[in-house]
């Protein structure tokens, strides 16, 4: 009979405050920050400091899915970009993810929303720029121009300019109406890592590895009467306000350079909500924050610096014509007229120093009262930082840091009952509960490398960890302090075992000693409570450094691992030789002892598990078992099943008696350090060095070996393939083209079940309706039967069945989706659209079709005239429903806006509800035909060009 398993799952992840290979950001009110955790993102709540949801994609696919960039827009929506190139809009509020965007090859590095929240620019390292319809759930279209990774986006002029930067060291302006690069800048000798705009989009910052940051300012252009006049604060600061001729096309100008305090290359720039601020990130511990001063302040500093020049130039001409004896003369009026140079407008205010190095910084929306702005910063240990900034001085306000490691995670222990798990790291140690995945305890302590529970002692109240220092430390769990710290070892404890009786344990140090520990309980001097304590009972001197000791479960072996890559077994009561278990090439990192006593298993750094025997010492199996170091393994208790982790960041579930791998599960971003199982192996637990620690359930679904290894196969081969088709099927690497604009979608495994799914409806409902023609023909002859429709059809008639079809394809696949359609497919999508129409749910989707049909097949339709009958229909069909759609959406954007500017004026009118207020609103407008809101904002323009002719 096939032997089935229970598989287990990932159940919780934790420990994680911020992660290093994203942005945290403000939500729109600036109650919540945005914290990138591996692969979900974290909302905290800032006065509170607590996690208040978290963000999670709902497939579960480990590294390729760690969040790269966050972005918030003026409402609820988040975006959040992965290492896949995916990107997941989420609703804030309710904590859903509205829907997934797939068009970047590589990570996603950054997003950027325009003011409206309408358009969200992405840049990848695929050196593309994406423009994404929010509302629509669509691509728009790429943008290819840049020779390296973009580092950064920012919108212009209402969304209709988008500015990037790159790793190629170029500054691109890309006009978004003509999807078009219309300006290159260059001057940069290092790659650009960030830029940023104020919010009057005045002027532009760039900063680089370069000593300086550039500035630029923003030249805006205005059609007045068929003419471009470009407005900048060019003609504000200098040239005494006399235009001057400026390139149609140029949107940036140079204006200046600020030298930095810090050699460190610039990570971020961010102006705040305001624009009076500019803060900058260097890839250090230093964020430097200048002052932007306003138009009054920036001129009156002009006049001030060119005072002080004219009179140093008056006071030299003075000197020099006084010793030729000659009479002075007044400086020209020239040199006295200000003109605005960058230190006129900034100003360093103060310099941001921390404790650690800093990964990332975001200002607060919304500006608390008598402070000029509020500034978090992510770290790269693993926490949260607010501070207040105020003219005077920079104060934090709040540390997240807590639920966390400062460093990556040595080891890990459960209780005997499950309910505590100690976590050992850098500096501290922490308590959890397992279970609800909280933080109980954090107790500061020395560098923590192995620990263990003692047992027989009430509510789990104490516990042992040996340290990078040799020292033995006794913690109190209850208290959460540390009783004693005992000098054990010369070198660093790498390994403690719990001897069974529980009255002691075992350590293992790189100092070559083995020692035997005996717990014993002191009285406090001058007073009645006890504490643990720990005395050297037994201490045995080995050749080498001890790696790990472990001790069978009847105490009558102990085995110990050396960094000679072999295993010394000794009996337990006299110490003395037993067996020698050699094998491995490099030393071993992990062991283990089955409940039993029968098999004991070794993890090596040379990849490999090893299963032997102990009554003989023989090596039942040799498995390679990761691609990279066995960290660590251990068996299930009463069972002779094993988990093993590793550096390759895998968790694989082995059967040591058929020697089979039976599960890989895979999730840590980094490698993997240490594991524990508990004691029923309902659950275990594994810590890594990306910080994190995952919980694994063991669920009632049963799995078979063979049905387990087919599905390994088949993801290989899968894999294999989709590596072949992109080798064979990739462009070539060439330069792109300059401004080149691409479609925005890419072809994944989805696009394609969707066009085999429209392919699928369309032949069956061409079935269907040949059945329906056959059977009116009978009816025709007189041949009257009962016709039976196809059950497959779901009871809707062939034309719904193919829409249904259609509609089901999500709103970013669409256009990959019919691309992938032969021409023949899609003329009878063509016959189909004009029924569609009638549906004024699906113009829009029935028009996108049309479209990308039309792009796609257009030299074969027109050749084909038994498409022209059905295209004649469809131009005057639709045109006539999308004005009626437009028209509406008019009507009723009319409608909204006369309610807003009621309820701004606060009229008393007489309004029983909104019913009453929309019938109103109609009756005032009439039945007519409502401008739509194109219409509306080019009258809004030319009023606005009279009054400024005027």
């Amino acid at each position: 009979m096939v032997k089935a398993y229970l598989r287990y799952e990932p159940a919780a992840a934790f420990g994680v405050i911020a992660s290093l290979e994203s942005n945290i950001a403000y939500d729109s009110s600036g109650k919540f920050l945005l914290s990138p955790a591996l692969e979900k993102v974290g909302v905290w709540h800032v006065r509170q400091g607590i996690c208040t949801k978290t963000l999670a994609p709902p497939s579960f696919r480990g590294p390729s899915l760690a969040v790269t960039s966050i972005a918030s827009s003026t409402s609820s929506l988040v975006a959040s970009g992965y290492a896949d190139g995916s990107i997941r809009i989420w609703e804030l509020d309710r904590g859903t993810c509205e829907t997934t965007l797939n068009g970047h090859k590589g990570a996603v590095t950054t997003l950027r929303y325009n003011k409206l929240g309408s358009l969200l620019a992405s840049g990848s390292k695929d050196n593309d720029i994406i423009l994404w319809d929010v509302v629509g759930e669509a691509g728009l279209f790429r943008l290819r121009g840049h020779h390296d990774q973009v580092t950064d986006l920012v919108f212009l002029d209402s969304g209709k300019k988008l500015i990037s930067s790159s790793k190629d060291k170029f500054l691109r302006v890309w006009d978004l109406e003509t999807q078009h690069c219309v300006q290159i800048i260059s001057g940069h000798h290092s790659e650009i890592w960030s830029l940023d705009a104020d919010r009057d989009e005045r002027y532009l910052v760039a900063g680089s590895a370069d000593p300086e940051l550039r500035f630029y300012t923003i030249i805006k252009h205005d059609l007045v009467d068929g003419h471009s006049a470009s407005s900048s604060n060019e003609n504000e600061n200098g040239n005494n306000g006399i235009p001057s001729t400026k390139k149609s096309w140029e949107v940036l100008k140079q204006f200046g350079e600020i030298q930095r305090q810090n050699k460190d290359r610039v990570a971020t720039l961010r102006f705040n909500k305001s624009g009076n601020l500019l803060a900058c990130q260097v890839a250090g511990k230093i964020v430097e924050i200048f002052r932007v001063l306003d138009e009054a302040e920036s001129k009156h500093k002009a006049k001030r610096r060119v005072h002080r020049k004219k009179e140093k130039k008056s006071a030299k001409k003075a000197a020099e014509m006084t010793e030729n004896g000659e009479l002075s003369c007044s400086v020209s009026v020239e040199d006295s007229i200000p003109s605005l140079v960058v230190s006129d407008v900034f100003r360093l205010l103060q310099t941001l120093r921390t404790s650690k190095k800093i990964t990332s910084i975001s200002f607060c929306p919304v500006i608390p009262k008598g402070l000029l702005a509020t500034l978090a910063l992510s770290l790269n240990n693993n926490s949260l930082e607010v501070y207040s900034v105020d003219s005077n001085a920079t104060s934090q306000s709040l540390a997240i840091e807590l639920p966390g490691h400062r460093s990556d995670i040595r080891s890990l222990t459960l209780c005997s009952d499950n309910t505590l798990l100690m976590s050992t790291s850098h500096n501290v140690i922490k308590i959890w509960n397992p279970s609800t995945c909280n933080c109980l305890r954090t107790i500061d302590s020395g560098y923590g490398l192995c620990g263990m529970f003692v047992p027989n002692v009430p509510n789990n109240g104490y516990a042992v960890v040996g340290t990078k220092g040799g020292t033995v430390e006794i913690i109190d769990v209850g208290s959460g302090t540390c009783v004693e710290v005992v000098e054990a070892h010369g070198g660093s404890i790498h390994s403690i075992a719990a001897i069974p009786d529980g009255n002691g344990f075992v350590t293992g140090s790189a100092d070559h000693d083995v020692k035997f520990w005996d717990y014993r309980s002191v009285q406090k001097p001058g007073q009645d409570a006890k504490y643990l304590t720990v005395s050297n009972v037994r201490t045995m001197k080995m050749n080498d450094d001890v790696l790990k000791v472990a001790v069978s479960p009847d105490a009558k072996y102990i085995a110990v691992a050396l960094l000679d890559c072999t295993v010394k077994v000794f009996f337990v009561d006299s110490l003395k030789f037993f067996i020698s278990l050699y094998g491995h090439k490099l030393p071993i990192l992990g062991m283990d002892i089955s409940s039993d006593g029968d098999l004991i298993v070794t993890g090596s750094a040379d990849k490999n598990l090893k299963i032997w025997g102990l009554d003989f010492g023989d090596c039942h199996k040799s498995i390679f078992a990761h691609a990279d170091s066995v960290t660590d393994v251990k068996f299930v208790h009463n069972t002779h099943y094993m988990f093993s982790v590793g550096k390759d960041r895998l968790i694989k579930y082995w059967d040591a008696d058929k020697f089979e791998l039976l599960l890989t599960l895979e999730g840590h971003h980094a490698e993997v350090w240490c594991l524990a199982i508990s004691y029923r192996g309902d659950f275990i637990v594994t810590g890594s060095h990306d910080r994190s620690i995952r919980r694994w359930d063991r669920t009632e679904e049963p799995f078979f070996i063979e049905e387990e290894k087919e599905k390994r196969l088949e993801e290989m081969f899968e894999a294999d393939l989709d590596g072949a088709l992109e080798s064979r099927y990739a462009p070539k690497e060439e330069l792109p083209e300059e401004g080149a604009v691409a479609v925005a979608g890419k072809k994944t495994r989805e696009t394609l079940t969707a066009s085999d799914l429209i392919l699928d409806a369309l032949d069956l409902a061409d079935a269907e309706m040949k059945q329906i023609s056959e059977h009116e023909e009978e009816k025709r002859w007189g041949k009257v039967a009962d016709f039976q429709p196809n059950i497959l059809m779901l009871g809707l008639s062939p034309s719904d069945y193919v829409l249904r079809a259609l509609s089901n394809v999500h709103t970013n696949d669409l256009e990959q989706t019919l691309l992938a359609l032969p021409f023949s497919d899609a003329l009878k999508l063509f016959s189909y659209l004009k029924n569609w129409t009638s549906n004024p749910d699906k113009i829009e989707l029935i028009c996108r079709v049309a479209t990308v049909l039309l792009q796609t097949h257009y030299y074969q339709l027109i050749t084909t005239p038994s498409a022209r009958p059905v295209l004649g229909i469809l131009k005057d069909v639709l045109h006539a429903r999308v004005k009626e759609c437009k028209d509406t959406i008019g009507f009723n954007l009319a409608a909204m806006d006369h309610l807003k500017q009621l309820m701004a004026t606060k009229s008393d009118a007489p309004f029983q509800d909104a019913k009453t207020k929309l019938l109103e609103v109609r009756s005032r407008l009439g039945k007519h035909i409502v401008p739509s809101p194109e219409t509306r904002a080019q009258t809004r323009a030319e009023k606005k060009r009279k009054k400024q002719k005027k």
